[in-house]
């Protein structure tokens, strides 16, 4: 799960079984141990040879009834060709075939010793075994703070119409189908299948037969690698599409669950939810499992399917565990399946990662692959404690308060007979209620202390609430630790009064006001109780209106690393943030990625997995009002208009470090925040658009030195046929970054207008050119009517020698409305 105190480790880096199964190629037996390889062929896939048109994904009921007898012909056509390869290689040899890859890339999945991999490595027919790799898992206001209500949804009829008959695949943890956000008995028109989806409603013990609807339109599991590897437990790890994590059916919400679905957690009422696009339809594909992670073998299949089913968009919340190896890190078996699903037609949006705020710390690389950071919003769950002394204390949780003033005791003071701080050494913690005279802690506010057990996991706020239940505590408060110092604390649900103070000033403050009233034993000086009281006056209504948004911490940043040498590519990362903090979503309650949750239907999450999927649903959008947009097209319709400015019409802001992060916080730059934050109404009218085709992709990756080989391995064709290649700064995004700049540079822009507007729309251009670097970009005035097309040349000139990156910004103007802006980012120039 990506969370925002801290990334939690939560996969095994090595899984070995009595298979000896090793993801470390050092610690196989070359001759005598197996592994899951991934293998892929030179032949194209099916894609590649006539798929779903690029320019869109609507289709009619005929085209896709020739569509789906065409595919399955194709596709068993090349699965005989797998089969009969590893035939014949590995002839009367143990082996097992995991997956066929046939409709993105052309090949397979299987478990093989080390000597079968470098045979089949060594066939002429075969051009790239890779050893498969981990995976890691990278609302009831967003919607409002986004302002859809009153725009891009008003624009779209409202609630009951927005992101109607486009269909999101979702690669995660599964789904609880059970939950109302996902629901088609909603109030308004029935929800009406596209039929051009051609996916399936699994059908297993943990996912009976009635699971999916008109809503939750298709559902699969894929754990063939998991499975061979003796990792996956089929009772424990839900062998079949439900979501006993809690990952998926949150993400899924986000970006598609149900409008006004009301959420309730711990007894309280905490308003409705609702998702971007809450009348998108919702297809699961899960390779994501709760007790150890995924693997690129069923993420790819996963992947694979989702785009023979004729989804228009997949999310993906996940990110790879390691930075992939090769010549560069676009060229991986997940990275390559997605070109070819945006080569047919499908938008794929991906997180960032969870491993900021560190340089060049991004998780997804490829210039196809729309990716997404994390921001906060603006609205805030305070919590407060008032102290006998009159001085007020703030702190979160929700929960309610107290009505009246209640004695403190801290959990040390309270300890039952027998029992000693040294011999229960966490008691501070209050995990166990056997430790405490209940006698002692009735009727009172019970203190405990905030550790870094609890960021580990091994402590939780939950295991407290059931103490101080059973000692009939009045209330619940905990004081941060020195441990924990500098992690910020989430505002968890309580059934009872409660309040987390998570700065260690005000920690003090309560610790010296508690101790100034103690009381002791005559003679011995024993502690006996304090005279201190105070009432926690609760945290149940959320407060708004605060500096937002604004880069979390945790979010990955660039620049894009092209490789393991980071050598930087000129492509920006992120594309784009959007809020992932505090954000409520629908939760399965088996789900146990994470504790304060557990038997909730509603769960607040952290993360650019949370923040994914808020772009998601508002693509969603865009492709419902502009169907036959390229992935690009949406991509750009996103990057342009978004936002610069926070609510406070000042520069977004971006966290800088993970301990005390508001301390430590300076003005984003486009690799902290990519274009800019999310503007969901402006981008349903963009004004013009940066369009890029397959082509350019591959252009752009046949200019790789080395590269000819690995392009013909994934997509069946040579470099030789395309006649030119492209630099990437030459790609035509909505975006400039030059890595290095030596003199003089000229990269090309161009821009089609697809305003509703039949009118010309004439456009001024302006600049702000990065440090040591002057600009100049021509026409810098130009009149363009609708269907148009125009070539921007931006020139760029490097004025003195430096090393440190610096960024600027190009905006054109239209006397229509429409504003389109251009992140610039140089990072060395050497002057000529």
């Amino acid at each position: 799960m990506e969370e925002s105190s801290l990334v939690r480790f939560v996969f095994l880096l090595c899984l070995v079984s009595s298979s000896v199964f090793c993801l470390d190629d050092s610690d196989q037996n070359a001759t005598v141990s197996s592994a899951v390889y991934i293998v892929t062929l030179k032949n194209r896939p099916l894609v590649h040879f006539s798929g779903r048109e690029s320019s869109s994904s609507k289709h009619s009921l005929t085209a896709t009834s020739y569509h789906i007898y065409r595919t399955l012909n194709r596709s068993a056509s090349i699965i005989r060709v797998h089969d009969s390869l590893l035939r014949k290689v590995l002839r009367k040899e143990n082996y097992l075939k995991l997956y066929s890859y046939h409709y993105l890339i052309n090949g397979f999945s299987a478990v093989l010793t080390r000597k079968q991999a470098d045979r089949l490595s060594a066939r002429e027919e075969v051009d790239n075994v890779v050893l498969d790799f981990l995976v890691d898992k990278a609302t009831t206001h967003t919607p409002q703070f986004l302002g859809l209500p009153r725009g891009a949804w008003l624009r779209d009829g409202g609630s009951e119409y927005a992101g109607e008959g486009v269909v999101i695949g979702f690669i995660d943890t599964g789904i609880d189908p059970t939950h109302p956000s996902f629901s088609d008995k909603t109030p308004g028109h029935t929800y009406s299948v596209p039929p051009r989806f051609t996916g399936v409603c699994e059908v297993t013990i943990g996912f009976p037969p009635g699971s999916c609807n008109r809503k939750l339109i298709g559902a699969r599991h894929f754990a063939e690698s998991a499975l061979s590897r003796g990792v996956l437990n089929s009772s424990q790890d839900d062998a079949s599409p439900f979501d006993g994590e809690g990952h998926g059916t949150h993400t899924a919400s986000v970006a598609a669950g149900n409008h006004g679905i009301p959420v309730v957690v711990a007894g309280h009422h905490l308003g409705n939810a609702s998702g971007m696009a809450p009348r998108a339809h919702i297809a699961i594909y899960k390779a994501l499992y709760k007790r150890f992670g995924g693997f690129a073998a069923d993420i790819i299949a996963a992947i694979d399917q989702a785009a023979q089913d004729g989804v228009d968009i997949i999310n993906l919340s996940i990110t790879p565990n390691r930075r992939p190896p090769g010549i560069a890190t676009f060229f991986n078996p997940i990275d390559m399946a997605l070109l070819s699903a945006v080569k047919a037609g499908i938008f794929v949006v991906q997180a960032a990662g969870n491993t900021g705020p560190a340089p060049k710390s991004m998780s997804s690389f490829s210039p196809w692959i729309f990716t997404v950071g994390a921001t906060s919003h603006d609205r805030v769950y305070s919590n407060s404690i008032i102290l006998g002394n009159n001085v007020t204390i703030p702190g979160v949780g929700l929960a309610s308060g107290t009505r009246t003033m209640h004695k403190l005791v801290l959990a040390t003071h309270a300890l039952g007979n027998g029992t000693t701080v040294m011999d229960a050494i966490y008691v501070g913690e209050c995990q166990d209620s056997s430790s405490f005279d209940q006698k002692l802690v009735h009727g009172k506010i019970l203190v405990c202390s905030y550790t870094v057990r609890f960021i580990l996991g091994v402590s939780t706020i939950k295991q407290a609430l059931i103490t101080a239940k059973n000692l009939t505590a009045a209330g619940l408060v905990f004081y941060i630790d020195p441990s924990a110092t500098g992690f910020q604390m989430t505002s968890t649900p309580m059934d009872i009064p409660g309040i987390l103070i998570s700065s260690p000033q005000y920690s003090q403050a309560l610790l010296r006001y508690y101790n100034s009233s103690l009381l002791r034993e005559n003679g011995s000086g024993k502690i006996v109780g304090s005279a201190s009281v105070a009432r926690i006056v609760g945290g149940m209504k959320p407060t708004y209106g605060i500096t937002a948004p604004k880069v979390m911490y945790f979010s990955a940043r660039g620049p894009d690393p092209e490789d393991d040498s980071f050598v930087d590519a000129d492509i920006m990362k992120p594309n784009l943030v959007a809020p992932g903090n505090a954000i409520w979503g629908a939760w399965s309650p088996l789900g146990i990625g994470t504790n304060d949750f557990q038997g909730e239907r509603f769960a607040m999450e952290s993360g650019t997995s949370m923040s994914a999927p808020h772009v998601t649903g508002i693509a969603a959008l865009i492709k419902q009002k502009f169907p036959h947009f390229t992935p690009a097209a949406i991509a750009s319709a996103l990057s342009t208009t978004a936002s610069l400015s926070d609510r406070k019409g000042e520069h977004i802001m971006a966290q800088r470090t993970v301990l005390n992060p508001d301390i430590s916080q300076s003005p984003a730059t486009p690799f902290d925040m990519g274009s800019g934050f999310v503007n969901a109404t402006a981008a349903l009218d963009p004004g013009l658009i940066f369009d890029i085709g397959y082509n350019e992709y591959m252009k752009f990756l046949c200019s790789i030195k080395g590269s000819s080989p690995v392009v013909l391995n994934y997509t069946g064709e040579s470099c030789s046929a395309y006649n030119s290649s492209l630099a990437a700064s030459d790609l035509n995004l909505p975006s400039v970054t030059i890595a290095k700049l030596v003199g003089t540079r000229t990269v090309l822009r161009w821009v089609t207008n697809i305003a509703t507007t039949a009118t010309n729309e004439t456009y001024t251009v302006g600049w702000m050119a990065p440090d040591s670097v002057s600009v100049k970009v021509s026409p810098a005035k130009f009149t363009i009517g609708n269907g148009q097309t125009r070539v921007l040349s931006l020139v760029f000139r490097a004025m003195k020698n430096v090393s440190m990156a610096s960024f600027g910004r190009i905006g054109l103007f239209g006397d229509r409305g429409h504003v389109v802006n251009i992140p610039v980012a140089v990072i060395y120039k050497i002057a000529v």
